[in-house]
C-alpha cells in the first residue's frame, strides 16, 4: 500500500509504570485509517495522528451496527518486534464481515496496516513483563442512510495500546459465574462472528457476574441452556481425567486463535483434546467430586487464565484448590513464551518485523 503519513505535531508523554498499565488505558499518538466505497474498494490508506472520527449523524454503523473488531499483540524481545498469527485475525475478520454484509479487508491490507502502524509506533511497546502492546483493528458502516441495507461505504482502522494484565488477578485463578437467564447467541446468528453486538449482548451478563462478586461469565447455549459455550472474553477448557474438553465450533462460539493454538500444543504434548458437548450439570458433578482436574478459559487480552471457582444455580464448587494447575501453567508459559520470543517457535506462528 502507499500509505500517507502525518505525524502528530505533539507527542504524549509515555506512561512511566509499566506494572500498573491496565487493559486499554492509553493510547499511542497515531492510528491507522482506510476507505471503502463501491466505486474505488480500498483507497486512502493513512497513519495519522490518534483522535475523534468525524461522522454523519446517520452512519449507519449508529443504528444498524454494521461493525466488526478484532484483537492481537506485539511483543517486543531486545530490538526485534514479534507480532502473533495477524494472518489468522485477518481471516477471521473476513469471516465476520461476510457475516454481517460488510466490505471485506484483504488479508495482505489487514497485516501491513497492523505492521507499519506498529512499526511506526514501535516506542510505545512496553518491557515490562506480562505487559504488551495491544492492537486493535476494526471495521464499520460510514454510509449516511437510515433505511436498512448493506452500507456502501466502510472504515477499516487500527489502534493501538500498552498493556498490562487484563485481569486484576493477572495469571492467578478467577472465580467465573454460570449464567441461566440470559443467552449470548445461537446457531444461525453471529456468535462465530467478532462484532459488537455480540458484546452489548453479553455486558448484562458480565454486570451480574460482577455483581455477585465474579469476575467473568460462562455463557450456555441457546437452545437447550445447558451446554457450555464460552466465557465472556475468552474460549474455555477443562482437563477431565486427564483429558481437555472444549465446546465445538458450530456457529455460536468465537474461533478463537488463542483456543486453535492451544489445542495444537496441548495435542502436540500427547493429550486427548475432544471438542464436544459439556453439559453444565456434568461439569458441576464433576467438579465436586475432583474429577475436574483444572479449568482455563484462553484468550488474546488474558493468554491463559485459570479459573478456580464456578457457580451455577447458586451451587459455588472450588476447581483444584482454587489453585492454577500443572496443565495450565505449563501451557501459558509456552505460549507466552513462543509469542514473547523467548521459547522457539516450532510452528511458525510468530512474525517479526
Amino acid at each position: 500500500m502507499n500509505i500517507k503519513i502525518t505525524k502528530a505535531e505533539t507527542l504524549k508523554a509515555k506512561p512511566a509504570d509499566e506494572e500498573n498499565l491496565g487493559f486499554g488505558k492509553y493510547y499511542t499518538d497515531h492510528m491507522f485509517m482506510m476507505d471503502w466505497s463501491v466505486d474505488e474498494g480500498w483507497h486512502n490508506a493513512q497513519i495519522i495522528p490518534y483522535g475523534p472520527i468525524p461522522m454523519d449523524p446517520a452512519s449507519m454503523v449508529l443504528h444498524y451496527a454494521q461493525e466488526t473488531f478484532e484483537g492481537l499483540k506485539a511483543y517486543r524481545n531486545g530490538d526485534d518486534i514479534l507480532i502473533f498469527r495477524p494472518e489468522m485475525n485477518a481471516l477471521r475478520m473476513q469471516k465476520s464481515n461476510e457475516r454481517l454484509c460488510m466490505a471485506e479487508v484483504p488479508e495482505e491490507i489487514f497485516v501491513e496496516a497492523v505492521e507499519e502502524l506498529v512499526r511506526y509506533e514501535k516506542d510505545w511497546i512496553p518491557t515490562s513483563e506480562g505487559t504488551s502492546l495491544y492492537i486493535r483493528p476494526f471495521c464499520f458502516a460510514t454510509e449516511a442512510a437510515v433505511g436498512v441495507h448493506p452500507a456502501t461505504s466502510y472504515k477499516f482502522m487500527v489502534i493501538l495500546s500498552p498493556v498490562g494484565q487484563y485481569y486484576p488477578e493477572g495469571v492467578n485463578p478467577v472465580k467465573i459465574f454460570v449464567e441461566d437467564e440470559y443467552v449470548r447467541a445461537v446457531v444461525g446468528g453471529t456468535g462465530f462472528a467478532k462484532c459488537g453486538g455480540n458484546y452489548a449482548a453479553s455486558i448484562i451478563g458480565q454486570v451480574k457476574a460482577q455483581d455477585a462478586g465474579y469476575t467473568q461469565v460462562l455463557w450456555l447455549d441457546g437452545v437447550h441452556r445447558k451446554y457450555v459455550e464460552e466465557v465472556g472474553t475468552m474460549n474455555v477448557m477443562f482437563v477431565v481425567d486427564g483429558e481437555i474438553l472444549t465446546p465445538p465450533l458450530e456457529g455460536s462460539v468465537l474461533p478463537g486463535i488463542t483456543r486453535d493454538s492451544c489445542i495444537r500444543i496441548l495435542r502436540d504434548w500427547g493429550y486427548t483434546v475432544k471438542e464436544t458437548h459439556i453439559d453444565i450439570n456434568d461439569l458441576m458433578e464433576w467438579t465436586k467430586t475432583g474429577k475436574l482436574q483444572e479449568a482455563f478459559g484462553t484468550g488474546t487480552a488474558a493468554v491463559i487464565s485459570p479459573i478456580g471457582e464456578l457457580n451455577y444455580k447458586g451451587n459455588e464448587q472450588i476447581i483444584n484448590n482454587f489453585k492454577t494447575g500443572p496443565i495450565t501453567h505449563k501451557l501459558y508459559e509456552t505460549l507466552t513464551g513462543i509469542q514473547w520470543g523467548n521459547l522457539e517457535d516450532p510452528y511458525g506462528w510468530v512474525r517479526k518485523i
